[in-house]
């Protein structure tokens, strides 16, 4: 968390420690690390608030599932609608067959938001409520065919993009390739 006027808002856990840029805005905060834009929150006008955004402690939910079901950012995404009836009953579901690694399941399912649309996730959850699916199964599946977005719907850049391979072309091959500007040159 960072706190700006007195107002707390969260930041990704990857950030913590480490010193940030904030553009105060007139309705928003936008936090920067160096020039790219980490996160994003609706601007608090109250002093002593706090802004929470659930992404931002998966990873750290993840590894300590147990905190997940009374956390202050869960609270604070089913206040503010992020997350979903479709996410409780997928929760419900996951829960009676799995126990407690069904909020692992689910965390793993609240990460895909983060390379898919709001309506694939939900359109996956949905079919693997009717069809009985657990999240492994339906995660490794990543329902890329529902909807228009799916898993490269540009939301977000994969992590190991790779970059296209660069050749340095001699000049003079170059102009050799073309025969009209071979004879052009004479």
């Amino acid at each position: 968390m960072i706190t700006v006027r007195m107002v707390k808002y969260s930041v990704p856990v990857r950030f913590i420690g480490r010193k940030v840029r904030v553009s105060l805005r007139a309705n928003e905060v936008v936090v920067f690390d160096g020039r790219t834009p980490i996160a994003a929150h609706p601007r608090i006008a109250a002093r002593t608030g706090t802004s929470v955004q659930l992404d931002h402690y998966l990873e750290v939910l993840k590894i300590k599932p147990g905190a997940f079901p009374g956390s202050s950012a869960l609270a604070a995404a089913r206040a503010t609608g992020t997350f979903t009836s479709a996410h409780e009953a997928f929760w419900a579901a996951a829960r009676r067959v799995n126990g407690d690694a069904s909020t692992r399941e689910l965390i793993d399912v609240l990460l895909l938001h983060r390379s898919m649309t709001e309506a694939d996730v939900v359109a996956g959850i949905a079919a693997a409520l009717k069809v009985g699916r657990s999240a492994p199964m339906w995660s490794r599946w990543k329902p890329a065919a529902i909807g228009t977005g799916g898993a490269n719907s540009g939301r977000h850049l994969p992590a190991h993009t790779v970059a296209p391979e660069h050749r340095v072309v001699s000049l003079t091959q170059r102009r050799l390739a073309d025969p009209a500007a071979v004879i052009a040159g004479l």
